[in-house]
């Protein structure tokens, strides 16, 4: 067995954390909000952020099965076979120390989380950890799922940390998916895709969905459980969250477990499904991000989780555990760094598609989610913001 070296530049660090007052929300009551000059922030500058955001709305197709159909249309074989469902307007919301200093459209509509669904994942597995189901993140997954999708020379070698920093380069076809067809190169033919070299895990950074659903899977496997029932369990009810998110796989993605048919959910809407959910839902998460896991008096999630999952991690500085990072980095291999000027290096986000983010800022202890925001400005709106500060 290879020695275990791990893929985040800090990890696993005991930290010692400061304690400070913040608002937390009752589930189901109405969401205190003060004025942002109470914080001494500048109002006009965080009406001219939200003016910003709305008129930067995502211009793609409101009917996301036809949209995210359209997106990844260069992909082999690629089709929605997840639920999908129409976005609604754009909206958000602000919280400075959880209470509510801004907001916009209607935060409680459920919609299509997509990609920001990566960071929920991730916190399933934090949690199989702390309950001693999975002892190291550096482990190879092999030593836990002996139904061949980790067996062979190269995916014997993919840990729970490679999947999580999305450097596994991981081999195979899940759910009917294949690796090598999700996010082609631009030039080249299928052959030529199909025999692209694959690099030792751990040293390369590839945006793979098929990957990330393989996550799901064997989670799903670990736990024997379906992972909607864990998020639920051990994180959405303790935070107050509402009884209107749902998290989905596909119709072909089926399990036995125990001798019932148990679904892998998908931990995107690349193919449709992901997690549905309102961006009320979405703050109160960031809000527990924000206070390193905790919820008032509870600790929700592993102690240290949350600064360890915002590591910069080998094969991408700007990626941690299924969490973005704003840092300036030299280590990225692959396309150019995010990088948002004008906001702080300690900010780390959730992202998924058509600008769905749960940005949480520790420094000056906010939370800022949007919906159906242009991706391409998401950095400027985050910026405008900060200049409100």
């Amino acid at each position: 067995m290879q020695a275990k070296q791990s893929l985040l530049l800090t990890p696993f660090v005991s930290t010692t954390v400061v304690q400070k007052e913040y608002y937390f929300p009752e589930r189901g009551a109405m969401w205190q909000t003060q004025s942002p000059a109470q914080f001494g922030i500048d109002s006009r500058k965080l009406q001219s952020a939200i003016r910003f955001a709305l008129a930067n709305e995502y211009k793609g197709d409101r009917d996301l099965k036809t949209n995210l159909a359209k997106w990844f249309s260069r992909e082999p074989f690629h089709q929605m076979i997840g639920p999908t469902k129409k976005r609604g307007n754009p909206s958000g919301m602000i919280l400075k120390n959880g209470y509510i200093i801004a907001q916009w459209g209607n935060n409680q509509r459920v919609e299509m989380a997509c990609s920001a669904t990566k960071s929920y994942l991730s916190t399933v597995a934090a949690l199989a950890v702390d309950i001693g189901l999975i002892r190291s993140l550096d482990d190879q997954v092999c030593l836990y799922i002996q139904d061949g999708k980790f067996a062979g020379a190269h995916n014997s070698k993919v840990t729970w940390a490679h999947l999580l920093t999305q450097s596994s380069e991981w081999a195979g076809e899940l759910w009917g998916g294949h690796d090598w067809a999700e996010r082609p190169p631009k030039t080249g033919t299928v052959e030529d895709w199909k025999k692209r070299p694959r690099s030792e895990p751990g040293t390369l950074f590839r945006y793979n969905n098929v990957r990330v659903n393989l996550l799901a899977y064997a989670l799903l496997k670990v736990w024997q459980k379906p992972l909607p029932q864990i998020l639920k369990d051990y994180v959405m009810d303790k935070i107050g969250a509402s009884f209107t998110w749902s998290w989905h796989g596909y119709p072909t993605s089926k399990v036995n477990i125990n001798g019932r048919e148990v679904e892998s959910v998908s931990g995107g809407a690349h193919w449709g499904g992901g997690l549905f959910i309102s961006a009320e839902d979405q703050a109160r998460y960031g809000l527990l991000f924000l206070n390193d896991g905790k919820w008032k008096d509870t600790q929700v999630l592993p102690t240290n989780w949350v600064h360890t999952a915002t590591q910069p991690s080998m094969a991408n500085g700007n990626y941690g555990y299924m969490w973005w990072l704003n840092c300036k980095v030299a280590n990225y291999v692959g396309d150019k760094p995010r990088h948002w000027q004008g906001v702080p290096e300690s900010v780390f986000y959730a992202s998924g598609f058509g600008g769905n983010l749960v940005v949480v800022d520790k420094a000056h202890d906010l939370v800022i989610v949007t919906r159906w925001l242009d991706y391409t400005k998401t950095g400027e709106m985050i910026r405008r913001v900060m200049e409100a500060l």
